[in-house]
Protein backbone atom coordinates (compact mmCIF):
# COMPACT_ATOMS: atom_id res chain seq x y z
CA UNK A 1 0.00 0.00 0.00
CA UNK A 2 1.25 3.38 -1.32
CA UNK A 3 1.36 6.34 1.55
CA UNK A 4 0.98 9.96 0.28
CA UNK A 5 2.72 12.98 1.92
CA UNK A 6 0.43 15.62 1.45
CA UNK A 7 1.87 18.89 2.08
CA UNK A 8 -0.79 21.63 2.28
CA UNK A 9 -1.79 24.70 4.43
CA UNK A 10 -5.34 24.90 3.92
CA UNK A 11 -7.44 22.19 6.00
CA UNK A 12 -10.20 22.18 3.89
CA UNK A 13 -8.20 21.25 0.87
CA UNK A 14 -6.29 18.72 3.91
CA UNK A 15 -9.24 16.76 4.46
CA UNK A 16 -10.50 16.78 0.54
CA UNK A 17 -7.08 15.38 -0.29
CA UNK A 18 -6.91 13.10 2.18
CA UNK A 19 -10.45 11.86 2.07
CA UNK A 20 -10.21 10.90 -1.84
CA UNK A 21 -6.46 9.58 -1.64
CA UNK A 22 -8.26 6.87 1.06
CA UNK A 23 -11.14 5.64 -0.91
CA UNK A 24 -8.63 4.95 -3.37
CA UNK A 25 -6.36 2.92 -1.21
CA UNK A 26 -3.43 4.97 -0.23
CA UNK A 27 -2.39 5.73 3.44
CA UNK A 28 -2.16 9.64 3.85
CA UNK A 29 0.15 11.75 5.99
CA UNK A 30 -0.59 15.34 6.32
CA UNK A 31 1.67 18.69 7.22
CA UNK A 32 0.54 21.55 7.10
CA UNK A 33 3.73 24.02 6.64
CA UNK A 34 7.34 23.24 5.26
CA UNK A 35 9.10 22.41 8.55
CA UNK A 36 6.27 19.98 9.56
CA UNK A 37 6.71 18.40 5.99
CA UNK A 38 10.41 18.07 6.27
CA UNK A 39 9.92 16.22 9.64
CA UNK A 40 7.26 13.87 8.87
CA UNK A 41 8.92 12.90 5.37
CA UNK A 42 12.23 11.92 7.62
CA UNK A 43 9.89 10.55 9.90
CA UNK A 44 7.52 8.29 8.11
CA UNK A 45 8.61 6.37 4.93
CA UNK A 46 6.37 7.80 2.23
CA UNK A 47 5.89 6.93 -1.29
CA UNK A 48 5.06 9.95 -2.94
CA UNK A 49 5.03 13.86 -2.00
CA UNK A 50 2.06 15.82 -3.28
CA UNK A 51 3.64 19.50 -2.21
CA UNK A 52 1.90 22.91 -2.04
CA UNK A 53 4.37 26.15 -2.91
CA UNK A 54 2.60 28.40 -0.83
CA UNK A 55 3.72 27.27 2.67
CA UNK A 56 4.52 28.77 5.91
CA UNK A 57 8.34 28.81 7.72
CA UNK A 58 9.38 27.04 4.43
CA UNK A 59 8.02 27.35 0.44
CA UNK A 60 7.56 24.35 -1.22
CA UNK A 61 10.57 25.01 -3.32
CA UNK A 62 12.81 25.14 -0.17
CA UNK A 63 11.01 22.19 0.76
CA UNK A 64 11.34 20.18 -2.30
CA UNK A 65 15.14 20.97 -2.90
CA UNK A 66 16.04 19.66 0.52
CA UNK A 67 13.98 16.46 -0.15
CA UNK A 68 15.90 16.56 -3.54
CA UNK A 69 19.46 16.89 -1.70
CA UNK A 70 18.65 12.87 0.04
CA UNK A 71 15.71 11.45 -1.72
CA UNK A 72 14.40 10.79 -5.24
CA UNK A 73 11.24 10.21 -3.56
CA UNK A 74 8.53 11.52 -6.97
CA UNK A 75 6.85 15.05 -6.06
CA UNK A 76 4.07 16.49 -7.64
CA UNK A 77 3.86 19.95 -6.83
CA UNK A 78 0.31 21.41 -6.60
CA UNK A 79 -0.41 25.32 -7.03
CA UNK A 80 -2.30 28.29 -7.50
CA UNK A 81 0.93 29.60 -9.26
CA UNK A 82 0.68 28.22 -12.59
CA UNK A 83 2.86 30.69 -14.49
CA UNK A 84 5.18 29.41 -17.29
CA UNK A 85 8.33 30.46 -14.64
CA UNK A 86 6.94 29.12 -11.69
CA UNK A 87 6.75 25.58 -13.64
CA UNK A 88 10.20 25.67 -14.99
CA UNK A 89 12.01 26.25 -11.65
CA UNK A 90 9.60 23.16 -10.24
CA UNK A 91 10.97 20.91 -13.28
CA UNK A 92 14.39 22.15 -12.22
CA UNK A 93 14.15 21.00 -8.90
CA UNK A 94 13.20 17.38 -10.46
CA UNK A 95 9.98 17.47 -9.86
CA UNK A 96 8.00 14.75 -11.55
CA UNK A 97 4.59 16.17 -12.53
CA UNK A 98 2.57 19.80 -11.17
CA UNK A 99 -1.06 20.39 -10.54
CA UNK A 100 -2.42 23.91 -10.41
CA UNK A 101 -5.36 25.17 -8.14
CA UNK A 102 -8.44 24.53 -8.72
CA UNK A 103 -7.74 20.86 -9.76
CA UNK A 104 -9.96 18.18 -11.23
CA UNK A 105 -9.36 15.36 -8.35
CA UNK A 106 -10.24 12.38 -10.86
CA UNK A 107 -7.35 13.87 -12.91
CA UNK A 108 -5.23 14.48 -10.16
CA UNK A 109 -5.66 10.63 -8.67
CA UNK A 110 -4.67 9.88 -12.38
CA UNK A 111 -1.46 11.64 -12.42
CA UNK A 112 -0.56 10.20 -8.81
CA UNK A 113 -1.20 6.79 -10.22
CA UNK A 114 0.84 7.45 -13.20
CA UNK A 115 4.00 8.61 -11.35
CA UNK A 116 3.95 6.13 -8.80
CA UNK A 117 3.77 3.41 -12.08
CA UNK A 118 7.22 5.79 -13.41
CA UNK A 119 8.53 5.31 -10.46
CA UNK A 120 11.68 2.76 -9.35
CA UNK A 121 11.78 4.43 -5.73
CA UNK A 122 11.46 2.17 -2.61
CA UNK A 123 10.74 2.71 0.91
CA UNK A 124 13.77 1.64 3.33
CA UNK A 125 13.30 -1.46 4.19
CA UNK A 126 14.04 -0.87 8.38
CA UNK A 127 10.50 0.93 8.42
CA UNK A 128 7.44 -1.36 9.03
CA UNK A 129 4.25 0.06 9.37
CA UNK A 130 0.65 -0.92 10.77
CA UNK A 131 -2.70 1.20 11.16
CA UNK A 132 -0.99 4.68 12.20
CA UNK A 133 2.10 3.52 13.57
CA UNK A 134 5.46 3.39 11.96
CA UNK A 135 8.37 2.18 13.73
CA UNK A 136 12.10 2.24 12.55
CA UNK A 137 13.79 -0.74 13.53
CA UNK A 138 17.80 1.09 13.07
CA UNK A 139 16.88 3.83 15.11
CA UNK A 140 14.38 2.58 17.16
CA UNK A 141 12.14 5.47 17.18
CA UNK A 142 8.23 5.05 17.17
CA UNK A 143 5.59 7.37 15.50
CA UNK A 144 1.98 7.33 15.84
CA UNK A 145 -0.12 9.78 13.44
CA UNK A 146 3.17 11.21 12.61
CA UNK A 147 4.23 12.12 16.34
CA UNK A 148 7.14 10.69 17.71
CA UNK A 149 6.27 8.72 20.61
CA UNK A 150 9.38 7.84 23.51
CA UNK A 151 9.45 4.01 24.34
CA UNK A 152 11.52 1.70 26.41
CA UNK A 153 13.33 -0.79 24.82
CA UNK A 154 10.59 -3.32 26.23
CA UNK A 155 7.60 -1.39 24.88
CA UNK A 156 9.37 -0.82 21.17
CA UNK A 157 9.94 -4.58 21.42
CA UNK A 158 6.35 -5.48 22.27
CA UNK A 159 5.13 -2.89 19.66
CA UNK A 160 7.05 -4.25 17.29
CA UNK A 161 6.36 -8.25 17.66
CA UNK A 162 2.71 -7.37 16.99
CA UNK A 163 2.53 -4.73 14.24
CA UNK A 164 4.46 -7.49 12.27
CA UNK A 165 2.14 -9.67 12.81
CA UNK A 166 -1.15 -7.18 12.03
CA UNK A 167 -4.65 -8.96 12.57
CA UNK A 168 -2.62 -12.52 14.35
CA UNK A 169 -3.38 -12.84 18.27
CA UNK A 170 -0.12 -13.27 20.14
CA UNK A 171 -0.01 -15.10 23.70
CA UNK A 172 1.37 -13.87 26.58
CA UNK A 173 3.62 -16.36 26.47
CA UNK A 174 4.79 -15.63 22.89
CA UNK A 175 5.96 -12.09 23.88
CA UNK A 176 7.48 -12.96 26.96
CA UNK A 177 9.61 -15.72 25.03
CA UNK A 178 10.32 -13.36 22.08
CA UNK A 179 11.14 -9.91 24.21
CA UNK A 180 12.09 -11.62 27.41
CA UNK A 181 13.68 -14.76 26.00
CA UNK A 182 13.21 -18.30 26.69
CA UNK A 183 15.15 -18.32 29.28
CA UNK A 184 13.26 -15.52 31.73
CA UNK A 185 11.16 -17.59 34.42
CA UNK A 186 8.96 -14.49 35.91
CA UNK A 187 5.24 -14.21 35.69
CA UNK A 188 3.45 -14.03 32.48
CA UNK A 189 1.53 -11.17 33.62
CA UNK A 190 4.65 -8.47 33.21
CA UNK A 191 3.54 -8.63 29.83
CA UNK A 192 0.33 -7.25 30.93
CA UNK A 193 2.00 -4.65 33.06
CA UNK A 194 4.14 -3.17 29.63
CA UNK A 195 1.10 -3.49 27.53
CA UNK A 196 -0.51 -0.93 30.02
CA UNK A 197 2.33 1.39 29.83
CA UNK A 198 2.11 0.50 26.39
CA UNK A 199 -1.25 1.84 25.97
CA UNK A 200 -0.61 5.22 28.52
CA UNK A 201 1.66 6.33 25.41
CA UNK A 202 -0.33 5.08 21.95
CA UNK A 203 -4.27 5.42 21.72
CA UNK A 204 -5.77 2.20 23.30
CA UNK A 205 -7.74 1.34 20.20
CA UNK A 206 -4.58 0.75 18.71
CA UNK A 207 -3.79 -2.72 20.46
CA UNK A 208 -6.25 -5.23 20.88
CA UNK A 209 -6.97 -7.18 24.29
CA UNK A 210 -8.31 -10.81 23.42
CA UNK A 211 -9.55 -12.26 26.47
CA UNK A 212 -7.75 -15.83 27.72
CA UNK A 213 -5.95 -15.40 24.47
CA UNK A 214 -3.31 -12.22 24.21
CA UNK A 215 -3.14 -9.43 22.14
CA UNK A 216 -3.08 -7.97 18.51
CA UNK A 217 -2.74 -5.05 16.43
CA UNK A 218 -5.66 -4.89 14.10
CA UNK A 219 -4.72 -4.86 10.10
CA UNK A 220 -5.35 -1.81 8.83
CA UNK A 221 -8.46 -0.91 6.83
Amino acid sequence: MNRVLVVEDEPEIQELLAAYLRSEGYMVTIAGDGVSALDKFHSIPCNLVLLDIMLPKIDGFGVCKLIRQESDVPIIMLTALDSEIEQLRGFKLKIDDYVTKPFSIPILLQKIAAVLRRSSYTVESDMIQCQNIVLNTASRECYVAGLKIDLTKREFDLLFELAKAPGRVLTREILLNRVWGYDFFGDCRIVDSHIKNLRKKIPEYLIETIRGVGYRVPKSN
